[in-house]
């Protein structure tokens, strides 16, 4: 079994890839805020919700990932991760896939910070909630 690295994760949102205009992704799950709780629930250890979770850079161009949150936000898209970066899922090295709703980050949107650095860019952190918790593919 090979562990997931920190350098070949693959995303793409929508049908497009976006690797390079992202510098984190998660899938982030927690306890469902919910007022019911059915017995079904409970004997699953309880709803959950889960999250598609990224830092991305700021670029104000069409077709950017910024610009489909400035544009998009409230549309649903599909979103397939590759952790092992692998074209083709398989069993030792699935693909993650997943339905989002495309939102709005809370606080910074766009700009930033000045840095005196030539290649620092401006980047904005999101959290879209999934519509269900995603699934492994595996061919």
């Amino acid at each position: 079994m090979a562990s997931i690295g920190t350098r070949l994760l693959t995303i793409e949102i929508d049908g497009l890839e976006y690797t390079s205009q992202v510098t984190n992704v998660r899938i982030t799950s927690a306890e469902s805020d919910s007022d019911t709780v059915t017995f079904a629930d409970a004997a699953s250890g309880g709803a959950r919700d889960y999250k598609l979770a990224m830092t991305l850079l700021q670029d104000a161009a069409t077709g950017s990932l910024w610009r489909e949150v400035w544009d998009n936000a409230g549309d649903t898209v599909p979103f397939t991760i590759a952790p092992y970066g692998n074209a083709a899922p398989s069993a030792a090295e699935p693909h993650f896939q997943g339905s989002a709703v495309i939102k709005e980050p809370d606080g910074d949107l766009l700009g930033g910070e000045a840095n005196a650095s030539t290649s620092a860019k401006f980047s904005i952190e999101v959290e879209w909630d999934c519509t269900a918790k995603p699934v492994p593919v595996t061919a």
